[in-house]
């Protein structure tokens, strides 16, 4: 008859010894509240950056090839001669294609020509200028004018201000939250910056640009973001 005491005594020790862990893991880990915090900041561009090629098609690969270099020339000619500095602009894709001729009868269509096309892109620094650069590319032989996008150099800076308000903005919702659990508010136990690069704002023509009108373009501003996750300590309210 002992050993259902025996057995009693060794599960109220494994309870006890139980409890106490628990005990000390709560005293580890004291409770939080935790929140994020959001703030924008607007700000107009300050940096431009414009996609454009050349292309020209003839019969022979050479003919193609050669066409399109002396085209592609005058394109980089024409950009230093706009004040374009020679390191913002750079070669983004060279190709030499075969050009095949429709078949309809399933066979192999024979090649009738070919086309070839070089594509630079434009780092430009002023953004007033960027519609006077697209005339220049368009004067020149550009044929096609790619993607426009605007950019803050800056963005960091111009956050710093939204940081403190991202954090202004966690305090307010953690307070909430501790007036409404009846708990009062501690010091915070952790910070980070939440969120990526904030995506580029990008400019768009609804057609495509004539050397006779200057090009239409309206880089707006861009919208800069930041998130902050916080962790406060709380305590018996008082």
């Amino acid at each position: 008859m002992k050993k259902p005491v025996a057995l009693f005594a060794s599960l109220a020790a494994v309870f006890a010894a139980t409890l106490f862990a628990t005990s000390a893991l709560a005293d580890d880990f004291p409770a939080v509240i935790s929140v994020s915090g959001e703030a924008t900041v607007s700000a107009a561009p300050d940096l431009a950056h414009i996609d454009a090629g050349v292309a020209n098609d003839a019969k022979s690969a050479k003919e193609a090839s050669d066409a399109n270099n002396a085209a592609m020339g005058k394109v980089l000619l024409a950009l230093k001669g706009a004040g374009v500095a020679e390191k913002d602009y750079q070669t983004s894709r060279l190709s030499l294609q075969p050009q095949y001729a429709p078949n309809r009868s399933g066979g192999a269509s024979p090649v009738v020509g070919f086309r070839a096309s070089n594509r630079v892109t434009v780092k430009i620094r002023d953004v007033t200028k960027v519609a006077g650069i697209i005339d220049t590319l368009v004067g020149a032989g550009a044929n096609d004018i790619g993607n426009i996008s605007f950019e803050v150099t800056q963005a960091s800076k111009l956050l710093d201000g939204a940081r403190e308000q991202a954090v202004a903005d966690a305090r307010r919702k953690a307070e909430i939250y501790a007036k409404a659990t009846g708990v009062t508010l501690g010091a915070p136990l952790s910070l980070s910056e939440g969120g990526g690069p904030v995506p580029l704002l990008k400019g768009r023509m609804a057609t495509a640009p004539m050397a006779a009108t200057q090009a239409a373009v309206a880089p707006g501003e861009e919208t800069l973001s930041v998130t902050v996750n916080v962790s406060w300590a709380i305590k018996q309210g008082q």
